[in-house]
């Protein structure tokens, strides 16, 4: 069986869209929830992190109350990434009425297999709204006590301050449609009987942005990755990425120091200190000293762990599940609403300068300064990346 579906629909640019962009979870989880409570004929929502917390209650409760008043309610799970979802919150689900499906289940023996995940993070209301980023529905993301600390690993409390920075974007108009055929593909290819939605034609609206749906769904379908080159390449003034984990590839590296060579203003928000993945983080550090030569400009981002992925390109912006990584986009399911607006470019660009402004800059002269420790360290964990990347590639073809 395929774990991908078979069509990999094209999703044209359409005018007349409203975007709104929300910043960290006190802000865009009152949005969802608020979205949910409203909802009149169906909600759908598909996740890879689902762990059971206060923010899973939140949503449980509420999705429960709306199944109770009629609504439809469609959950459709990463079986890796809801491992955290305990049995009794899975439980409620069923006795609530939800429609549950999970995307790939773990197979004991299939490890090739088992790499394949559903990454993506969306939700659809009535075919009417839709929020879309790279979030998860775990208490990392909300300003509340007992979440879990990148740095520990572990479920003790960490402070307020320290839940983890993302961005989510609120879409009405036509490109809501495009989310929700997405959505309708992958739950059609997992559950049985397809899902069949009222496709109403939402007519733009006034002072409405341009705007499309681009995907990943690995080595077959790069989309995201070919339209980020794409803009790179074409950028005449700023290129500004913000990403959790840095692992590009080397077309991407190549770009990103071409038209910083060119006098493009071409800067990375990574993170710091505070990641969940600290091996990741320094095996990306490895690619600084050629980036930093070609006069990109790296920031790492200091008071909490970094987890937005934003793309901005002068007034080209791209907000989703995708990280700047091999890894994601040669495996996983991924998905990022693009955008093409001055004015929304502007309040990205806000973003970026106030997240600038709490990061750690690094300069050519100053890294080659680093330990010995981090260089071998940058070495080794490269290494093992590359290792990983050659084998990898090679069982996904085969």
């Amino acid at each position: 069986m395929k774990l991908h579906p078979s069509k990999n629909e094209h999703f044209s640019w359409q005018e007349g869209n409203r975007f709104e962009l929300l910043v960290d979870g006190e802000n865009f989880f009152p949005a969802m929830l608020k979205a949910i409570k409203g909802a009149r004929h169906y909600v759908l929502l598909e996740m890879y992190l689902f762990e059971s917390g206060k923010v899973a209650n939140q949503f449980i409760e509420t999705m429960a109350e709306a199944s109770q008043r009629g609504v439809q309610i469609y959950l459709l799970l990463d079986h890796f990434g809801a491992l955290g979802l305990d049995r009794n919150d899975r439980q409620q689900f069923r006795r609530a009425g939800i429609n549950l499906t999970f995307y790939n289940p773990l197979q004991y023996g299939e490890l090739r297999r088992n790499l394949l995940r559903d990454h993506r993070k969306l939700l659809v209301v009535d075919g009417e709204t839709a929020f879309v980023g790279g979030a998860g529905i775990t208490d990392d993301f909300a300003p509340v006590q007992g979440g879990k600390s990148p740095t520990q690993g572990g479920k003790s409390p960490v402070p307020v301050n320290m839940y983890w920075h993302e961005v989510i974007v609120s879409i009405r108009g036509p490109n809501v449609l495009q989310w929700q055929r997405l959505f309708q593909q992958v739950w059609s290819h997992w559950a049985s009987p397809p899902l069949k939605l009222p496709e109403t034609i939402r007519q733009p609206l006034p002072g409405g942005r341009p705007g499309r749906v681009v995907t990943s769904s690995g080595p077959s379908r790069m989309e995201i990755k070919r339209s980020l080159l794409k803009h790179i390449r074409n950028a005449e003034h700023r290129i500004w990425i913000a990403t959790a984990y840095f692992m590009p590839s080397w077309k991407i590296r190549r770009a990103l120091g071409q038209a910083a060579r060119r006098g493009i203003d071409v800067r990375l928000l990574l993170p710091g200190p505070h990641t969940d993945h600290p091996i990741v983080r320094h095996a990306g550090r490895r690619f600084f000293s050629s980036l930093l030569h070609s006069s990109v400009r790296i920031y790492e981002y200091q008071p909490r762990f970094l987890h937005a992925k934003i793309n901005m390109c002068d007034n080209w912006v791209s907000i989703g599940s995708s990280n700047i990584d091999r890894w994601n986009l040669r495996w996983n399911l991924e998905a990022n609403q693009e955008i093409d607006d001055q004015i929304f470019a502007g309040e990205v660009k806000e973003l970026f300068v106030k997240d600038f402004a709490q990061s750690q800059e690094y300069h050519a002269q100053t890294w080659r300064k680093r330990s010995r420790w981090l260089r071998w360290l940058e070495w080794l964990l490269g290494f093992v990346d590359r290792w990983l990347e050659r084998h990898t590639r090679r069982h996904h073809k085969d």
